[in-house]
């Protein structure tokens, strides 16, 4: 089982914010910091959203970003990515120390991406995102999903932290194909949408629940919420989702963290 992290613990998942969506997002009715994960010594972010600096900052224990060896954007979407060359100036000095490794879809760096041209000279190493491959910055390891049905070119990741395999399931369409990749002991799904809207390339809490079925995680976290989810309380949501299937559900909440023992 994974626990709250303890000031003193160097393994662990803290959750920055957990809004999805564009109204949950602009209105901050929950932040959009993005997620930190910090394994072995190596320090990652993914997903710095709007207000990513402003979280880090405000942690507790603190979180330094000048710290950080790498930085993952699953996909270039402003909800995911506006504060990513802030945090790629913090984790290189201001550029004054060339270090850490940005991952990012090819569509980020285009012309109409999202990484500013003076910032991609930063960072030591930029590595391109592919569907299934592996990578790596210091300790830290991990494969990326097929390609996910999104607008914008989007992956999900899986790693590992003490020898349990973590899976952020992002933004996409539900699909058959995602239960095989995302098998893992702890699943993180994006669920910004409490019924399925069709038209809309999110996932819902019935997708949700049918990921988790498949997949029987020892443990899942419902993030990334919507405007109905918020509004149907995600906490009762999960508790809901655990007694129906029998799996350990949670909800995250803004600056939760997730130990590993």
């Amino acid at each position: 089982m994974v626990k709250r992290i303890k000031k003193e613990e160097t393994d662990f998942i803290k959750f920055l914010g957990t809004a999805g969506a564009r109204f949950v997002m602009i209105k901050q009715l929950r932040a959009s910091g993005g997620i930190w994960v910090s394994c072995a010594g190596t320090n990652i972010i993914i997903d710095p959203g709007p207000g990513s600096i402003v979280r880090v900052a405000n942690s507790r224990p603190r979180l330094d970003p000048a710290k950080l060896d790498g930085i993952i954007l699953t996909h270039q979407h402003l909800d995911h990515s506006s504060d990513v060359n802030v945090m790629i100036e913090a984790m290189t000095e201001g550029g004054f120390k060339k270090k850490g490794t940005l991952f990012c879809p090819s569509e980020a760096l285009d012309t109409h991406g999202v990484i500013l041209g003076y910032a991609a000279n930063f960072p030591e190493k930029i590595e391109i995102l592919k569907a299934h491959t592996e990578y790596s910055v210091a300790n830290f390891k991990f494969t990326t999903s097929m390609r996910h049905i999104h607008p914008a070119e989007t992956y999900g990741i899986k790693f590992a932290i003490k020898n349990r395999s973590v899976s952020l399931l992002t933004d996409t369409r539900y699909f058959r194909e995602l239960s095989d990749f995302y098998r893992a002991d702890i699943l993180i799904v994006c669920v910004v949408f409490l019924e399925s809207r069709p038209e809309i390339d999110h996932l819902a809490l019935v997708d949700a629940k049918r990921i988790i079925k498949e997949t029987r995680p020892k443990q899942a976290i419902l993030t990334h919420f919507g405007m109905t989810m918020l509004k149907a309380k995600p906490s009762l949501l999960a508790e809901k989702l655990s007694q129906e299937l029998g799996i350990e559900v949670i909800a995250a909440y803004d600056g939760m963290s997730l130990k590993f023992s």
